[in-house]
C-alpha cells in the first residue's frame, strides 16, 4: 500500500547532511531525499524515484533528483551550490503543500554560505519557511523526550531582545505553541511555563521592569482564558528534572535561554520543530559541522529523531 513519505532536504552538500541521511537510511528510517545524488557519500546505495509513494528497497536511499551546479567537497562550501540548497527547500515545501508528501525534514544549512553565494536574505530556515508558506508568524520549538523549549525571539543579537520581545510577540508565541502542542503532539490540555527576561524574573522590579509591567499581566490574562500557564518564572530554576515535570513546554525570552538547557539535556537527540506552518516541518538540532564533514563520524541521532517526530506529527494532523 502506498503512503506519503517524509521529504528530507539535502541541506548544505558540503556539510554532514548527506552522510547522516545515509546513516538514517541504514538505521531503517523511511524517507525520500531531495538533492543531487553526486553529493551522497561515495559508495552509498541509492535509487532515483519519480513517484514519491514508491517505497523502494530497504537500506537504499530513495532520491528525488535535484541537480546542483557543482559537486561538493566536504567542509568546503561552494557558492555555486547556494542556489541549489535554497531551491531544494522551496521545492520540498511546494510538494508537501500540494499533498504529495507527509512532512518536510530539513538537513542543516549554513546561512553565511547561502548569503555569500545567493544573497539569502533570511536569518535561517524558520523565517524562509514562513515566507514560502505565506504565514506571518511561526514558532521555533526545540524538542526531546525530556524537554520542549520555545524562544520567543530567535536569531537576533542579545542587545536587541528587550525591544523585540513585545507583549504582542509573546502572546502570539504562546498561542501558537499552545495550539501546536494540541494539534501536533496530541496534548489535550498543554501546560506552559514562561521564563522571565531578566535575572530572577526581574526580582519584583529590582532587576528589570518587563516582568512586573507587562509579562505577569499577560500571563494572568491568558490563564483567565483557561490556558494552563505560569510565569514569568526565574529561568535559572526552570530546567532541573523536577521542574521539567511541571510543564509541557517552556516559553523563553531569547535564543540561548531556550537552547542551552535542551542541548545540555539531550545534545544528540534534540529536534527543531516549526509550529504555525500549514505543514509539518522538523530538522535535526545541529549545524553543518564542516569540521567533521566527510570523515564518516557524524552522529545521525538527531536526524533520526527528527524524521520520526515528523512522521508522528503528520499522523496526528
Amino acid at each position: 500500500m502506498s503512503r506519503k513519505p517524509v521529504l528530507l532536504t539535502s541541506g548544505d552538500p558540503s556539510g554532514i547532511g548527506p552522510e547522516i541521511a545515509v546513516k538514517a537510511c541504514l538505521a531503517g528510517e523511511d524517507f525520500v531525499w531531495l538533492g543531487d545524488p553526486r553529493h551522497l557519500p561515495q559508495g552509498a546505495a541509492w535509487c532515483e524515484v519519480a513517484d514519491l509513494a514508491d517505497l523502494g528497497p530497504r537500506g537504499v536511499v530513495r532520491v528525488l533528483r535535484h541537480d546542483f551546479a557543482a559537486s561538493a567537497l566536504p567542509g568546503q562550501p561552494d557558492p555555486a551550490n547556494a542556489t541549489g540548497v535554497i531551491d531544494v527547500i522551496a521545492r520540498a515545501v511546494a510538494l508537501v503543500m500540494a499533498g504529495e508528501a507527509a512532512a518536510v525534514c530539513t538537513a542543516p544549512i549554513h546561512k553565511k554560505a547561502l548569503k555569500d553565494g545567493a544573497g539569502f536574505a533570511f536569518p535561517g530556515h524558520t523565517e524562509f519557511l514562513a515566507q514560502l508558506a505565506g504565514v506571518d508568524h511561526v514558532v521555533m520549538m526545540l524538542a526531546c523526550p525530556e524537554l520542549r523549549v520555545v524562544p520567543a525571539t530567535i536569531h537576533i543579537a542579545l542587545s536587541e531582545v528587550p525591544k523585540a520581545l513585545t507583549p504582542a510577540l509573546l502572546e502570539q508565541t504562546i498561542r501558537i505553541t499552545h495550539a501546536g502542542l494540541i494539534r501536533d503532539f496530541g496534548i489535550a490540555a498543554p501546560r506552559l511555563a514562561v521564563a522571565g527576561l531578566n535575572p530572577h524574573a526581574g526580582e519584583g522590579g529590582a532587576m528589570g521592569r518587563e516582568e512586573v509591567e507587562w509579562m505577569a499581566p499577560l500571563v494572568a490574562r491568558l490563564a483567565s482564558e483557561g490556558i494552563a500557564i505560569r510565569g514569568p518564572l526565574s529561568a535559572d530554576t526552570m530546567f532541573h528534572a523536577a521542574a521539567r515535570k511541571t510543564y509541557d513546554a517552556a516559553i523563553c525570552a531569547y535564543h540561548d535561554q531556550a537552547l542551552i538547557p535542551i542541548k545540555t539535556v539531550d545534545f544528540a537527540g534534540g529536534v527543531n520543530v516549526t509550529l504555525g506552518l500549514p505543514f509539518v516541518r522538523t530538522s535535526p538540532d545541529h549545524g553543518t559541522a564542516y569540521d567533521i564533514a566527510g570523515r564518516g563520524v557524524a552522529d545521525a541521532t538527531s536526524l533520526v529523531a527528527a524524521l520520526r517526530m515528523a512522521r508522528d506529527m503528520a499522523a496526528r494532523r
